[in-house]
């Protein structure tokens, strides 16, 4: 990935300041940890880790008031958020915006379509997953917030509201952090950080402690998310452990579970096997898609595809009724509904936000050069599709057992949910090399998501030089040990109901990242709509001087350079001659002519991670976007009638760039006051965006404009 988007300072939104000051060529600062946040989110981990394991009682008893308290005020928050994000990405998609990439204009994807759709489908599945597609459905069926328990009605909403919980809330939540992460990053090259995103809202008050508790709320609430998710693979792969190798289950083999994952995590730390985790996350997949089949073929196959079908149908015919559905009546008739609220929904919802920022970098890290739209249809499409097929056919398939006699089963589900996932293998054939199967799959995931996680926290705690950097290995390995701690901690403390203390815990920690969020969201929308802006004073504004610009106007290019412009294939030397000779000259003279009417410019190297340098102009225009003028030589296959006049299958394209990347043109054979015309007329561009920007007008018919 090209560090050239980590040094480019945007010129949307007013993305200026400390914020991307590291990020400029010539003044690139080494990678450090980011000492508020980090002390900060360390501080707090290690105080409610100490005061869980002296006091496990009153930590518990505490997170239950305080889970009742944000269920009556906050309750309807985390609904109405939840369903206001999936209208949110939806229009991103399907608007003109969904046409913009995040990177630079002329990224383009690092991953094919395959490898792309491969890593989505994994970051889709976990072994929560496997852990609630049959505890859910299940308890569901016995025990719905409404209606009577053990019917037909509650079989298919118990299936809907597991795919509700699990499904494309969640992800939209998920598309806003990538998008944000990924635009503000790859396409304005400022930091890989939530503090980034919030610039459109808060300026400049976001270098320093506005923008650190930003990212303290991030990493707080994402901790708390990973330690959920751990605690719960962690009861899973006991019972697992307990089948195969007839490990006793309790406290001794969860710790054991959790040195493991830390030493392995430390081991990658050091290491930095990152193709090993992602042969590990591939092989994850394919055990899944395994264990689904197997279950698929051997049991019965013609009514889960019926059952498949019918969940479809109720999910996206139910799905506007259940987002936005507080209970509020059935909460007046019923204390029970508000437990369950808590227990289901608003935990999924408060660890969704508590996941977005971490599952949001690893969506935006492999997605850069693609557009928005393609981003939204990929990740709202592709994990949910996996996780219909699974839900249904594992939850389906639970419920059937218990509608056909097996009582024990559905008891053994709904009182100890770590079982049940291992108690519905065991009713198929070859049951035990299933299981086997099944608990390798999820001690994968279980060291994966580890290793990720410490990672992720590591980088939201530390100041990076540019977006692809990670922080050190010190600090990967602290989060690391910390993870594990917190999540021992935690599981000590609710005892036989650990479960519950880390529900609890996850709505507490995800309710102020939930307000994050969504500003983010916000921030998101300002910045594309006035990119929006620029794209039309583009469109519109000096037709003339731009088409003039790009050549097309024999008073600016006369016809002799015209033609030795099409049949000129210059070479690196060529293009380096010609940015020293006459592409420097021209921005240095704009440059003193701006300096001299008071508008701070500087002519500077830019340095491309792949290609020649290049040279850029910055207009710093105090509060407004600043001016970026860059020529860049990029190298270019030649045609195969040139090459007997080349010494490399390569010649050098002298492209303008602005802040959002190539304008598509080159200036080869422009003369010094050519350049100085197509800077001017970018110049006159980037007043009549700033016009818009803050008049909020547009200019929408160019035929009037044209005739004009």
């Amino acid at each position: 990935m090209s560090e050239t988007d980590g040094r480019h300072r945007t010129d949307a939104d007013s993305l200026l300041g400390a914020v991307a000051d590291d990020l400029e060529p010539g003044r690139l600062k080494p990678s450090g940890i980011n000492w508020f946040v980090f002390a900060g989110s360390a501080g707090a981990v290690v105080l409610i880790t100490v005061f869980t394991l002296i006091a496990p009682d009153l930590m518990s008893s505490g997170l239950d008031r305080l889970v009742s308290l944000i269920t009556a005020a906050f309750g309807w928050w985390y609904f109405l958020l939840a369903a206001a994000l999936v209208f949110f990405v939806l229009y991103i998609c399907m608007s003109r915006y969904g046409r913009y990439r995040l990177g630079p204009e002329e990224s383009r994807p690092e991953y094919n379509m395959f490898t792309w759709t491969a890593m989505l489908f994994a970051a889709g599945i976990g072994a929560d997953l496997m852990f609630y597609s049959v505890a859910e459905p299940v308890a569901q069926y016995l025990a719905p917030p409404t209606g009577e328990a053990e019917t037909i009605a509650a079989a298919r909403e118990a299936v809907t509201w597991t795919l509700f919980h699990y499904g494309v809330s969640g992800w939209a939540m998920y598309a806003v952090m990538g998008m944000a992460l990924g635009y503000f990053s790859f396409r304005h090259g400022l930091p890989l950080s939530i503090r980034s995103a919030l610039y459109p809202i808060f300026g400049k008050r976001l270098r320093g402690r506005v923008g650190d508790s930003i990212d303290l709320a991030a990493v707080l609430g994402t901790i708390f998310g990973i330690a959920t998710s751990l605690g719960i693979s962690i009861a899973l792969l006991n019972v697992g452990l307990s089948k195969i190798f007839g490990i006793e289950e309790g406290r001794a083999a969860q710790v054991g579970l959790v040195v493991v994952s830390v030493t392995l995590g430390t081991i990658s730390a050091v290491s930095g096997v990152d193709k090993g985790i992602r042969r590990l996350s591939e092989l994850n997949v394919l055990l899944s898609l395994a264990l689904m089949f197997y279950v698929l073929l051997f049991d019965k196959t013609g009514f889960l595809l019926n059952s498949l079908v019918m969940n479809v149908g109720d999910f996206l015919t139910g799905f506007p009724g259940l987002a936005l559905d507080t209970m509020a009546y059935d909460e007046l008739a019923s204390g029970d509904v508000t437990a369950w609220k808590s227990l289901w929904t608003l935990f999924f919802w408060a660890w969704w936000v508590a996941w977005a920022p971490f599952v949001g970098l690893f969506l935006a890290r492999i997605s850069r050069g693609r557009t928005i739209r393609q981003f939204v249809v990929g990740v709202l499409v592709i994990p949910f599709s996996f996780i219909l097929l699974w839900v249904s056919i594992f939850g389906n398939s639970a419920i059937a057992r218990i509608r056909g006699g097996d009582a024990a089963f559905g008891e053994t589900t709904a009182n100890q949910f770590e079982h049940g996932f291992y108690a519905f293998l065991e009713g198929f054939p070859a049951a035990g090399p299933v299981i086997v199967v099944a608990t390798l799959t999820g001690f994968l995931y279980y060291v994966t998501s580890a290793d990720s996680g410490a990672l992720v926290l590591g980088n939201f705690t530390s100041r990076l030089s540019h977006p692809m950097a990670d922080c050190s290995i010190p600090l990967r390995i602290f989060w690391s040990v910390a993870i594990g701690a917190l999540t021992i901690a935690m599981m000590f403390a609710g005892g036989e109901n650990w479960l519950g203390i880390l529900t609890g815990a996850t709505i507490v920690m995800g309710l102020p990242f939930s307000i994050v969020i969504a500003l983010v969201a916000v921030g998101l929308y300002r910045s594309l709509r006035r990119e929006a802006y620029k794209l039309d004073s583009m469109q519109y504004s000096l037709p003339s001087a731009i088409s003039a610009a790009r050549g097309s106007d024999s008073s600016r290019l006369s016809l002799s350079q015209r033609l030795r412009r099409s049949v000129t294939y210059p070479s690196r030397s060529d293009a380096e001659t010609f940015l020293a000779d006459v592409g420097r000259p021209a921005l240095e003279e704009v440059a003193a002519v701006l300096n001299e009417n008071g508008l701070p410019t500087v002519v500077r190297d830019s340095r491309p991670a792949h290609g020649l340098p290049g040279i850029e102009l910055e207009t710093d225009l105090g509060e407004e976007p600043a001016f970026i003028y860059r020529l860049e030589p990029r190298a270019s296959r030649a045609p195969t009638f040139a090459l007997h006049r080349l010494t490399s299958e390569y010649y050098y394209r002298t492209e303008v760039h602005l802040a959002e990347g190539t304008q598509g043109y080159s200036i080869n054979g422009y003369t010094q006051d050519q350049i100085l015309g197509d800077v001017l007329d970018q110049y006159e561009r980037h007043m009549s965006y700033l016009h818009l920007v803050r008049s909020g007008d547009r200019l929408i018919h160019a035929d009037d404009d044209s005739a004009t």
